[in-house]
């Protein structure tokens, strides 16, 4: 079985009904998400073992969300923080026009504390198949970009696989700020998952998908290169320079985030298991699609669901 390390923040995710406005809310819904943590329970679920590291605050709520995640069979590594709150998001669904909010509450958080130590520290990082982060964590504080390069750096060095996902959020830093903290990051890593969009705001990349993929091949040289496209699927970039793409499997969305998540840990699970690139697309793609069709954020399904997609795209009635 392969073995995933992830690490980063995990907030509490409270929402109303899909339609209502929080400031009018009587009842809100109580879950947990977080990128990592995302990424952990989808590859947990298709076969991976996956712990997830973090820093959190020693209070009903930091254990409400080691608990929820321990749920999933995903082994957590938490530094427990005596200072610092435990960051949650608010997220209001609508419809067009008015489309889906989200307000983040994650000033002062534990994790903006955290060092390299406290991250690793009982983790056996040469007995590690893969780490990942996102560039969600780097974006909470300067010490989580300085923490996030070392714990790459040592992970890399231990001769684990390390993965980075760009995962740009306007509300938490500006795009020349996510570029000058995660470029440098970018030179650490072996597969690096970046949506174009991203490419394109962040890094300032121009061209077709595919030029840009081959472009952040080219500056960066990780092993490679992952380029999602949203509703169109993805494509890759590997070592030898070969493209694969995969298209996006139809999926009714129920509730989109945590697709991009799901993507990835399904990626990973079939990835580090089989160092099939174009097979891990088409199982990230089909995990995706399915994450869709669940409330919340996290990837809660089998691998025989994500394999029945693969074989049968277009769904239908279980018997």
């Amino acid at each position: 079985m392969s073995s995933l390390v992830t690490f980063g923040e995990t907030m509490l995710r409270l929402s109303p009904a899909a339609g209502n406005r929080i400031e009018t809310a009587t009842q809100l819904d109580f879950r947990t998400a977080g990128a990592e943590s995302n990424v952990a329970i989808a590859a947990s679920n298709l076969g991976c073992e996956a712990t997830w590291a973090s820093k959190l605050p020693n209070s009903p709520l930091g254990r409400r969300v080691t608990r929820e995640i321990r749920s999933h069979d995903v082994e957590t590594s938490v530094t427990w923080a005596d200072e610092g709150r435990q960051g949650t998001y608010y997220i209001e669904k609508g419809g067009e026009p008015r489309g889906t909010n989200v307000i983040y509450d994650r000033a002062d958080a534990a994790i903006r504390t955290a060092t390299p130590d406290e991250l690793t520290d009982g983790i056996d990082l040469a007995a590690t198949d893969a780490v990942y982060t996102s560039g969600i964590t780097p974006a909470l504080s300067e010490q989580l970009t300085e923490t996030t390069a070392a714990v790459l750096q040592r992970s890399r060095d231990a001769g684990a696989t390390t993965v980075f996902d760009l995962n740009y959020r306007a509300k938490l830093w500006s795009a020349a700020a996510a570029r000058a903290r995660c470029t440098s990051l970018l030179e650490t890593v072996d597969i690096a998952v970046i949506a174009a969009r991203d490419a394109r705001t962040v890094l300032e990349r121009t061209g077709s998908d595919e030029a840009i993929a081959r472009d952040i091949s080219s500056a960066y040289d990780p092993a490679i290169v992952v380029l999602t496209q949203g509703d169109e699927g993805a494509i890759a970039v590997d070592t030898d320079g070969t493209l694969h793409d995969q298209r996006a499997f139809p999926a009714e969305t129920t509730d989109p985030i945590g697709t991009g998540d799901a993507f990835v840990g399904g990626f990973l699970a079939h990835y580090l298991e089989n160092g099939d690139v174009s097979g891990a697309l088409e199982y990230g793609s089909a995990t995706a699609a399915l994450k869709r069709t669940l409330e919340g954020d996290l990837a809660v399904l089998t691998p025989e669901e994500v394999e029945a997609v693969i074989d049968d795209p277009d769904g239908g009635i279980t018997r």
